[in-house]
């Protein structure tokens, strides 16, 4: 019996038929979950429908008060058990406020998605995490590091009013290499100790002992490719430190990391890498490389004289490892858009 058994696990038929009922069980649980989500949204929705009904019915708020959420979370609970606390159910009354009008997108994210959304008081903020959530599938492991590291509020700082809003609106678009960009990029999932001390050797090897969140900090479409990867040109060896492919903007990406100041020869390093790859390494309906120094300091001037008349798809950004001052960020983006008021 045994010997067929192992017969049977080898058949290429076998395993065809093992990948069918996998992948339809996968799928299968896949839209139950996603059902359930949907239901449970619109649920709660519902219940917070309800009560802001009750209490604009005007008597509640001098009869009652507070008192209403109490009364609810216990007679509720008595009825169905978990999931009606004081709490959830301000969560409740807050998403319907948010979304008075049964917004479609919210639907689409799990209910302990949303409750991370609703704790974003600025709308132009909370609208950018909800788009972004769905865009890239965030878990919301995900959300809320990307809410911590402040990236609505690092992509907004650089932009025009128009430009926030419309981040604000749609999320991070990548139709061009300057969509990829980031400033600055925040490392803090390293954890490594202030005051640090690592070689660049060190920093690139952690970064790839992380890379899954060192990919969610680059964004959507990125597909790792090599570290220290080869450049041979006349029998001389260099090395770009990270080396990723781009699917949406289908184009190679090459990243080197400096610890100190990037210096004029850094650039021209750089420039020499994007013209291999441009030569050596794209194929057919292969875009021009992008390439990113990532530096922790950047002196605007002197890439600005390093980098004239060089390859437009070369960039220096700035990185930190650890959280950026979310007030100072904030005061940038709204000086963008008091500036577009005057």
């Amino acid at each position: 019996m045994s010997t067929d058994i192992q017969n049977l696990a080898a058949s290429p038929d076998y395993r065809n038929l093992l990948e069918q009922i996998s992948d339809t069980y996968t799928q299968g649980r896949t839209r139950a979950m996603q059902a359930v989500n949907a239901h449970i949204t619109e649920t709660n929705w519902q219940v917070g429908r309800y009560i802001i009904e009750f209490e604009q019915g005007g008597k509640v708020r001098a009869d009652y008060g507070t008192a209403l959420l109490a009364s609810l979370s216990k007679d509720l609970t008595l009825r169905h058990g978990k999931g009606f606390s004081r709490s959830n159910l301000i969560r409740i009354r807050q998403f319907y406020l948010a979304y008075p009008i049964g917004a479609t997108a919210s639907h689409q994210l799990s209910w302990s998605h949303i409750v991370e959304l609703l704790k974003i008081d600025d709308p132009l903020e909370r609208g950018f995490y909800e788009q972004q959530t769905i865009r890239e599938r965030w878990s919301v492991r995900e959300l809320i590091r990307q809410k911590d590291s402040s990236l609505f509020l690092r992509l907004a700082a650089s932009k025009d009013k128009a430009g926030i809003l419309q981040l604000a609106a749609q999320g991070q678009i990548v139709e061009q290499p300057t969509d990829l960009l980031r400033e600055p990029y925040v490392f803090e999932f390293l954890k490594i100790p202030e005051p640090y001390q690592v070689s660049e050797s060190q920093l690139e090897t952690v970064i790839c002992d992380h890379l899954q969140p060192f990919l969610l900090e680059l964004g959507k479409g990125f597909t790792f490719v090599g570290r220290q990867y080869r450049v041979t040109i006349n029998n001389t060896h260099y090395k770009v430190d990270l080396v990723f492919y781009h699917r949406i903007l289908r184009c190679f990406v090459l990243i080197d990391l400096k610890l100190g100041d990037v210096q004029h020869h850094d650039m021209g390093q750089m420039n020499l890498y994007l013209g291999y790859f441009a030569k050596e390494e794209n194929v057919e309906d292969d875009n021009p490389p992008i390439g990113i120094i990532l530096s922790r300091n950047k002196d605007e001037l002197l890439v600005e004289y390093a980098t004239y008349g060089m390859n437009s798809q070369l960039f220096v950004q700035k990185y930190q490892l650890y959280l950026p001052d979310r007030e100072a960020l904030r005061h940038e983006m709204e000086l963008s858009l008091r500036e577009a008021e005057q």
